[in-house]
């Protein structure tokens, strides 16, 4: 579906990344970009400007970009040159018309109105004060449909809730048509998740087999040992679910139970990813007490930025259902959570034990069920278990698997990162990594009803032991 070899249009073009001095910039995104600078994927007239709130000079900018880089040398200072910062708060509309002058200074170096990609690599609290700074400087602006495009980068979470979420959204669509719009969710951009499009529908004899049928439950993870030391503050105000369930988890629900796409077309995959989120029944409190637990693990509250009465979950499990005729009746359990005793990313499948069993032992027909597993991390990969017969006069089985790790069988391709395939896909327009604007607002309605649950304490917060596997 996607070519390591892709090269963007040789058109000169602008990054403008606020929160340049962030995290997100220090750990994703400068070793995507200088890497795609170094390949050749990025266009030759590039620049990267950096807007953050550290008084920085540019060459103390450069000092701590050449501190972060994952490389040294002169290819690196060469690199180096491509950048330039500008200093100021989100909240300064001043600050604002000096970036538009730096990007005056550009387009008039390079005697042309220069494409322009405005990431928000920010927390989400800064979205609508960002929106509204752009909106009134009027920076977004094309400078006529022939010469450069304009687009915007969002990360997640896109609002806290769906008011939140309709308000920011509402305010973006003064600045940015839908096409011009890219709301990240890296998870999208991992090989086993793209790999859940080639694998069910490439492969007619699993496609036939996707459906209530012959599917008992199915179970998406993000399991983490660590936790949250340096992003108290950011992390206190959303929660595990808002951080990861909204959007990562569903969006992975919405590639492994979606119907096939007509074609590869990005709004037919958006198209047939919204059918199924719009399928997600809105929990009533009886079901939210039922079918969801929330925790918070032990010292999460000493961590600096946390409150000290935080009612946050860091570890959630929610059982679900689509109400759909291919899932009818088919559990959907969504975990994920922090300091836990595994580090791992999957969907697992079960698939319905036959009836007789004549290969089952007395108790143990629950255990002999073929699985389905997509790994997603650590080790990226597919592996089915079957039984088969042990050696020997008995008729005695066991499970075996068979399996594909991308690492085995690509020894020699560089696995593309994920922020390096979604800023490319960003700079040529191609949105299929991307989720639409109603796919986020059908994922906050399935979530919204789940968050107000909690605030009320109808599934109260556990407190679980750190390397665990969460509450009990």
């Amino acid at each position: 579906m996607k070519n390591h070899e892709r090269k963007l249009e040789n058109f000169p073009t602008i990054l403008i990344i606020f929160g340049a001095t962030g995290d997100l910039m220090e750990r994703k995104l400068l070793p995507s970009i200088l890497h795609m600078w170094e390949t050749g994927v990025l266009p030759k007239m590039f620049r990267v400007i950096g807007f953050a709130k550290e008084n920085l000079t540019q060459k103390e900018y450069r000092a701590w970009l050449r501190k972060n880089a994952p490389k040294k040398g002169k290819r690196v200072e060469d690199f180096l040159q491509n950048f330039s910062y500008q200093p100021g708060f989100f909240e300064n509309i001043e600050n604002y018309a000096e970036l538009g002058k730096k990007l005056g200074y550009i387009d008039g170096k390079f005697r042309i109105c220069t494409n322009k990609l405005f990431y928000l690599a920010v927390p989400p609290n800064y979205y609508e004060t960002i929106f509204q700074n752009l909106a009134k400087s009027g920076l977004t602006k094309p400078c006529s449909p022939k010469e450069g495009w304009t687009r915007v980068l969002v990360e997640k979470p896109f609002g806290q809730d769906l008011e939140k979420a309709q308000k920011l959204d509402l305010l973006l669509g003064k600045l940015f048509k839908e096409i011009q719009i890219f709301r990240i969710d890296h998870y999208l951009a991992k090989e086993t998740v793209l790999n859940l499009l080639v694998f069910r529908f490439a492969n007619s004899v699993f496609e036939n087999l996707w459906n209530k049928d012959f599917i008992e439950k199915i179970t998406i993870k993000i399991l983490e040992k660590s936790g949250l030391e340096k992003r108290g503050l950011f992390y206190d105000s959303l929660g595990a679910l808002r951080d990861v369930g909204q959007n990562h988890l569903l969006q992975m629900l919405a590639f492994i139970t979606m119907d096939a796409p007509l074609t590869l077309d990005p709004e037919e995959i958006r198209k047939r990813k919204l059918e199924i989120l719009k399928r997600l029944p809105k929990m009533t409190q009886n079901e939210i007490k039922k079918n969801t637990v929330r925790g918070q693990y032990q010292g999460y509250k000493e961590i600096e930025g946390v409150k000290p009465n935080s009612q946050s979950e860091t570890y959630f499990k929610v059982k679900t259902f689509l109400d759909n005729p291919r899932w009818k009746g088919v559990p959907i359990i969504l975990e994920s959570g922090k300091k836990l005793n595994k580090y791992l990313s999957e969907i697992e499948i079960t698939f319905r034990q036959t009836t007789p069993c004549p290969f089952c032992k007395t108790g143990e027909k629950e255990r002999h069920k073929n699985t389905l597993l997509f790994q997603i991390q650590p080790k990226e990969g597919i592996s089915f278990c079957f039984f088969s017969k042990i050696p020997g006069h008995k008729m005695e089985t066991e499970e075996k698997d068979l399996h594909f790790f991308y690492q085995e069988s690509y020894r020699k391709e560089r696995m593309l990162p994920d922020y390096e395939h979604l800023l490319t896909d960003a700079f040529l327009g191609d949105q299929t990594l991307f989720p639409s604007t109603k796919e986020i607002m059908a994922s906050w309605k399935f979530v919204d009803p789940i968050l107000k649950g909690w605030q009320k304490g109808i599934s109260p917060l556990k407190i679980y032991k750190q390397n665990s596997s969460g509450p009990k």
